[in-house]
């Protein structure tokens, strides 16, 4: 329990300093910089509107959490799926895999409108675009990874007769499992992005609002305090979905490909 206590010191100490040492010189900035509130509010009045906000701040944080979380998910299984294809028939990955980076490359800024004229306003065109936005770290990281298994045990495989389906699911997909998890991460922080950037564009339904909703009309209104407070609110949900498939890859799958 002891040392539990003091690795959990000694991971926690230095970022709880870097930060304090952050808002203390955002603070010094303001008073010292003589900066307007409605540019820079200090780190009191964002405070301030997580406190007294936080009701409508959680329930919009639900809100984005909900369709980054859908469209990361669905963005896990086409992506693992479409690189099984990858690596199991090279002509198809050779003929489709330039259309998975353009798919990448087209900024979903410009393509975002034609997905809300195809699903809506509201909830389904920001699954959509959060599933776009995630899809190709999954796909290239889990591709990579099953291409390059080691092939002294495929050949190992070969000798002993193994199926095809053994081969992906004994040694390829447990050797891609680390830049799995590194794509997965990777997509997870891109998800609540896909999100914001969703609501931005395809507002809301049902009196559901989002965190890209709240930073939307803070930016309008010149509440950089509830812009800043929502921001923050974003980037927890990143760091918290990266966690958790960090903590799952250790967990789970590492448990599992070490059985």
């Amino acid at each position: 329990m002891k040392k539990l206590i003091m690795h959990g010191l000694r991971v926690g100490i230095p970022p709880g300093l870097c930060l304090f040492v952050g808002i203390l010189c955002w603070d010094l900035l303001i008073r010292l910089g003589n900066i307007d509130r409605y540019l820079l509010p200090t780190p009191r009045a964002v405070f301030d509107v997580l406190v007294g906000r936080s009701g409508d701040l959680l329930a919009a944080a639900r809100v984005t959490l909900h369709s980054a979380v859908v469209g990361f998910s669905l963005s896990l299984l086409g992506g693992l799926t479409v690189a099984t294809l990858f690596s199991e028939f090279r002509w198809l990955r050779r003929g489709c895999y330039p259309y998975a980076i353009f798919l990448h490359t087209v900024p979903i800024v410009a393509i975002s409108p034609l997905i809300i004229t195809w699903f809506g306003y509201g909830g389904k065109s920001v699954v959509v675009i959060t599933f776009i936005v995630s899809l190709f770290p999954i796909i290239t990281s889990a591709t990579n990874g099953m291409l390059e298994a080691d092939s002294e045990l495929k050949e190992l495989f070969k000798l002993y007769g193994a199926s095809r389906w053994a081969v992906l699911w004994k040694l390829k997909f447990p050797s891609a499992v680390p830049q799995i998890i590194s794509g997965a991460q990777t997509a997870s922080g891109l998800a609540i992005v896909g999100a914001i950037i969703g609501e931005f564009f395809a507002g809301h339904e049902a009196g559901r609002y989002g965190l890209g909703y709240y930073i939307f009309s803070a930016q309008g209104q010149f509440r950089t305090d509830i812009l800043l407070a929502s921001v923050i609110l974003s980037t927890l949900l990143g760091v918290g979905l990266f966690a958790v498939i960090a903590l799952f890859a250790k967990t789970v799958l590492y448990r599992w490909i070490n059985h």
